[in-house]
C-alpha cells in the first residue's frame, strides 16, 4: 500500500494478519498481531530482523497487558504502574503468554504502554497489544517521515497509519523489571 491509511483501515488490517507502519514517540513504527505468526514472521523478514532478537510489544494501558503479566508477583507491578504510560519499556519475566517470536532468545517479553494519543488509539481500536519495532531493514537508521516509510518498504505494508510522531528526542528506556538493569536509556 502506497497511500496513508485510516487507524479502521489500519485496524482491518491487523485483524486480517497485516503488517502495519504507525508514528510512535520518537520515530516510525512497524506492527503486527503479536498472536499471528504469519504475520510477525512477514514483519521479521522485511526489516531483515534476526528472530533471536525479539521485539517489544506496545499497548494503550496496563490493564491490555494482564494476560503477559499473570502470575507476576504483585511487588514488581509497581514500577510499571509508575512509569506508565510513557517512554518506559521493561523486559518482564514471560509466563509462557508471549510468542516466540516476539521473545526472541529471551525468557522475558518486552512491554510498554504509550502515552503517543494515535499509538494509544489503535491499541485500542485493536483490543489488544501489538508489536512495535522501528520501521527499518536492520542496520539501517529508523524512518523518521512517512517518505521514508514509503521509500523503504513501498508497496509492502498492508497500511501506513497517517500522523506525526510524538516529538521525543530517542525511542524508548529498555529496563530489566527483576535487576533493575538498564538496557537502552
Amino acid at each position: 500500500m502506497t497511500q496513508s491509511s485510516s487507524l479502521d483501515v489500519a485496524v482491518a488490517a491487523l485483524h486480517a494478519g497485516g503488517v502495519i507502519a504507525y508514528p510512535t514517540e520518537a520515530v516510525w513504527g512497524l506492527g503486527c498481531d503479536p498472536d499471528n505468526d504469519a504475520a510477525l514472521t512477514r514483519l521479521l523478514r522485511l526489516k531483515r530482523r534476526d528472530p533471536v532478537k525479539g521485539m517489544i510489544l506496545v499497548a494503550a494501558s496496563i490493564d491490555q497487558f494482564a494476560p503477559w503479566l499473570e502470575g507476576l508477583p504483585l511487588g514488581l507491578h509497581a514500577p510499571l504502574a509508575a512509569s506508565w504510560p510513557g517512554p518506559h519499556t521493561w523486559l518482564v519475566p514471560d509466563n509462557g503468554r508471549a510468542h516466540a517470536l516476539v521473545r526472541g532468545a529471551h525468557d522475558c517479553v518486552a512491554l510498554r504502554v504509550s502515552d503517543h494519543p494515535l499509538v494509544a488509539s489503535l491499541c485500542r481500536a485493536f483490543g489488544k497489544p501489538l508489536v512495535s519495532t522501528s520501521a527499518n531493514r536492520a542496520d539501517e537508521p529508523p524512518a523518521m517521515t512517512a517518505e521514508a516509510i514509503h521509500d523503504t518498504f513501498a508497496d509492502q505494508l498492508d497500511a501506513v497509519v497517517e500522523g506525526e510522531l510524538g516529538g521525543r528526542p530517542r525511542p524508548s528506556t529498555i529496563r530489566d523489571l527483576v535487576t533493575g538493569q538498564v538496557l537502552r536509556s
